[in-house]
């Protein structure tokens, strides 16, 4: 199988019908969307076509960048560029194979396919039958097709795999954010090509089709038995989407077999592999295109870092930290990707293309504890892109609304435990889901308040100073927000333990702490906030006409 020619990968149309096709597709404007049976393969899919297409049909400026975003190339054309680069995308081969390594590796022990399976449950967790959630033996065979992104997918997540089994280029369980647009009905082309990045804003050498710097599974592979590390300046800068941690090579047999992932009847069946570990030891500054980093800027020796899904999900609370670069104080590094549909967009009016203002930004990754996943997230979110002083003022604005839920969520917390307890600080237990909630139950309006500020930003008369309205929209959404949950957890164990004193006392505790503590204080002044969280200027206006 080539993943250049055949039909491997499953297309959604536009009228809602499904069906496998060669990756030409991606072209064809009636192709909205991929449709793979998992969602880390779906992610993974993107970024195997975001790949290709900045390999093999990079424009030259951004000129070209804009004429291919408004009118994408012909199935046919696309097929011309991709025909050069087809041995590089062998599958199934004896020689090299896609992200399998060089050496056929025929005297090492045959491993079950599921542990190409990011979630799959370790040898460790099926010996000790700890194995509850997500169970062995589910998994046993997959068609090619599946197989193929499977393998793909755990090599740029690889997370810590035992002795010498070297983590991704982004370390294990990486954060991945594609740019995305807003419009219904928007074609898989355009989801893609935003987060393809012209040469302008990325120089480097063109690769040639068999280049090992590349894509690594061409060239044997530079052990690490003694700890040798592979650095950025020995590869092309191309070689971040293809990287290769992982010594792996699939078994494939040439008999049917039903895939125990998309339930398709297939003519090859994939049960098992051969691994060996020290492959390639990704070491040094990498930044990866699609990758959000973070470093502290008080230690600029240290390198960045790149950000991992953490176990309070993905909400609006990090949304900063993915849109907006602070290399002063935050030391917040967004994915270049995100940077540079920011640039595009500076300089759309002087090429006439309509990039929106607002575009959106999908945010995905595991949740790694080591080998062991613990959780897959996926979020959607609004991408601000704002002139320099414009995104310099909703970056302050933003980042004290954060703040607001950020205190407010702390102090829920704190004072539940303190209507549920006589001893609050002696209880055990986790009860983060507290705070937690009040971030979910708040994260639809702040993407309104932040679609509002974009607006009025973008619009002929842009505010200097954060709107009242909308700060005082907010304050009332946070705090009585908070105050709702505090209501509901405090009144929601048994009736015979529930002690109405104590209840009483932390209730108004709360309220007091939630409407005088500094960041609700430090919010209502910057938005011209009363006590009561009402505009100061309207109630002004009000005096005045009484």
């Amino acid at each position: 199988m080539n993943l250049l020619t055949d039909p491997w990968l499953p297309f959604k149309r536009r009228d809602g019908r499904q069906e496998y096709r060669p990756v030409t597709a991606m072209v064809d404007p009636d192709v909205i969307d991929l449709a793979l049976p998992r969602s880390d393969f779906q992610g993974a899919a993107y970024q195997f076509l975001i790949g290709l297409l900045q390999t093999t049909m990079a424009p030259e400026d951004m000129e070209e960048w804009v004429e291919w975003y408004q009118a994408p190339p012909s199935e046919e054309v696309c097929q011309e560029y991709l025909e050069k680069w087809g041995p590089a995308f062998e599958f199934d081969s004896d020689g090299s194979a896609f992200m399998q390594d060089h050496d056929a590796m025929a005297e090492e022990k045959a491993t079950d396919i599921a542990a190409l399976l990011i979630d799959s449950p370790g040898a460790s967790t099926i010996k000790n039958n700890t194995d509850h959630f997500v169970k062995a033996g589910r998994v046993e065979q997959l068609c090619l097709d599946c197989a193929a992104i499977a393998l793909f997918t755990l090599q740029i997540n690889a997370p810590s795999g035992g002795k010498g089994h070297r983590t991704g280029l982004r370390g294990g369980g990486p954060l991945t954010t594609l740019v995305m647009p807003t419009a219904s009905g928007s074609s898989l082309w355009h989801r893609l090509w935003l987060n393809v990045r012209d040469s302008d804003s990325w120089t480097y050498e063109s690769p040639g089709a068999s280049d090992a710097k590349v894509f690594p599974w061409l060239g044997k592979t530079k052990v690490s038995d003694k700890g040798q590390g592979t650095y950025p300046d020995d590869v092309h800068p191309l070689h971040s989407y293809w990287a290769m941690p992982r010594r792996m090579r699939l078994n494939i047999d040439a008999s049917s077999c039903e895939c125990d992932l998309c339930g398709r009847r297939g003519e090859y069946t994939v049960s098992s592999l051969r691994t060996r570990n020290y492959g390639f030891n990704y070491d040094g500054p990498w930044t990866h295109p699609l990758t959000p980093y973070r470093f502290d800027p008080k230690k600029p020796e240290q390198l960045p870092y790149s950000r991992k899904a953490q176990t309070d999900g993905l909400g609006y609370r990090h949304w900063e930290a993915l849109t907006m670069k602070d290399e002063e104080e935050k030391g917040f590094l967004p994915a270049p990707v995100v940077l540079d549909y920011v640039a595009k967009c500076d300089k759309a009016d002087d090429l006439d293309v309509a990039l929106p203002a607002v575009a959106g930004l999908w945010v995905f990754g595991y949740d790694m504890d080591n080998m062991k996943a613990r959780c897959w997230y996926g979020a959607h979110m609004p991408l601000l892109a704002l002139e320099d002083d414009a995104r310099a003022l909703a970056q302050l604005w933003l980042r004290q609304m954060i703040d607001l839920t950020e205190s407010s969520s702390r102090l829920l917390q704190t004072q539940v435990k303190e209507a549920w307890f006589s001893r609050p600080k002696d209880a055990k237990g986790d009860v983060s889901y507290i705070s937690a909630s009040l971030w979910e139950s708040t994260e639809q309006a702040f993407y309104q308040r932040l679609m509002e500020l974009g607006e009025l930003l973008t619009g002929e008369a842009p505010p200097q100073r954060f709107p009242a309205e909308v700060a005082a929209s907010w304050y009332r959404t946070v705090t009585r927000q908070a105050t709702d949950l505090f209501d509901e957890y405090a009144l929601s164990g048994p009736a015979e333990q529930l002690d109405m004193k104590r209840i009483t006392k932390a209730r108004n505790v709360f309220r007091k702490k939630l409407h005088t503590g500094k960041e609700a204080k430090a919010f209502r002044k910057i938005g011209r906030l009363d006590d009561n969280g009402q505009p100061q200027e309207a109630r002004e206006k009000q005096g005045e006409t009484a």
